[in-house]
């Protein structure tokens, strides 16, 4: 793949995860598996990212995104707008560690959660391992993996 498309994608998660503590961009839409092996899929708010190599959000560990997280791995992530769609398709899982919540924490957290030691708060950790493009401008589609 053209290291400009990948660029291009990694600038799209990047700008539509939390920055300084502030969020600006667009919700994102992940796909989890329920315990009927069918897919579910809720929007979310992404916390923090390495670029398409790993993208995190803070949740709830007694909801359904870590429940479903526990007892199917697969997973996707969609960030979607009129100019363009990016599709992730990889592995999701769920952390407790306490330094890993309190890396991943920023203060929008704050009206869901008490803090980054709440209980209830847990992180998930989206790995990419294959992706797809749609440009809407020019009806460009690429589809690699890492």
């Amino acid at each position: 793949m053209s290291q400009d498309i990948l660029a291009k994608i990694t600038e799209i998660v990047e700008q539509n995860t939390v920055k300084n503590g502030v969020f600006k961009g667009e919700i994102c839409v992940v796909s989890l598996i329920d315990e009927e092996g069918f897919p579910t899929m809720s929007t979310i708010t992404p916390s923090k990212c390495d670029g398409i190599n790993w993208i995190t959000f803070g949740t709830y560990l007694s909801h359904n995104r870590a429940k479903r997280t526990l007892a199917n791995k697969n997973a996707s992530v969609c960030f979607d707008s009129n100019a363009y769609c990016v599709n992730l398709v990889g592995e999701m899982e769920v952390i407790t560690s306490p330094d890993v919540k309190q890396d991943m924490w920023y203060d929008g957290l704050y009206g869901f959660f008490t803090g980054p030691d709440d209980p209830e708060y847990c992180v998930l950790k989206f790995t990419t391992k294959r992706y797809k493009y749609f440009n809407t401008a020019d009806e460009t589609e690429v589809e690699g993996t890492l």
